[in-house]
């Protein structure tokens, strides 16, 4: 058991042991239920004061990980990021306020994308640039067909 803090005991045994309580086979399967939802936020489903939204990322790459599925967590990643600083959608004027949102959303990814995928996603940011999506895109989960063609499944 916790004391409340995430890091202490053990964090790993104690998020899987959530998991489980909520009737999911992995992390995976649990994010994958609640597919727009902010790491933060997922940490707090599973454990208000003792899961952190960086133990939920951990998980979540080493899952991928073991399954050769990182792109599939990188548009996921980016799913959640996007929700979070940018809600309401790619925005329609590009003014300074949304420019932030924007910077900020791909900014995240950025830094928690895995070393192997920094090249890929900086190729997905300018590519987004380049060619912005309709206003109002929002993507709904890893599987969004304008991430799947910018991210496509190829490890490596």
């Amino acid at each position: 058991m916790s004391d409340g803090h995430p890091w202490q005991g053990n964090w790993v045994t104690r998020l899987y042991e959530r998991v489980r309580e909520r009737g999911y086979d992995s992390l995976t399967a649990f994010a994958d239920a609640h597919p727009t939802m902010p790491l933060h936020m997922l940490a707090k489903e599973l454990g208000k004061d003792d899961i952190a939204g960086v133990q939920v990322l951990e998980g979540l790459l080493a899952e991928a990980e073991r399954r050769k599925q990182v792109t599939r967590f990188v548009r996921d990643l980016f799913v959640r990021l996007w929700a979070q600083s940018v809600p309401e959608g790619w925005p329609a004027v590009m003014d300074d306020a949304n420019r932030f949102k924007v910077a900020e959303a791909f900014g995240r990814w950025s830094s928690y994308t895995p070393e192997t995928h920094e090249e890929r996603v900086g190729n997905a940011r300018a590519a987004l640039r380049a060619a912005p999506p309709p206003p109002g895109w929002r993507p709904l989960g890893p599987d969004d067909e304008l991430l799947r063609t910018l991210l496509p499944d190829e490890e490596v």
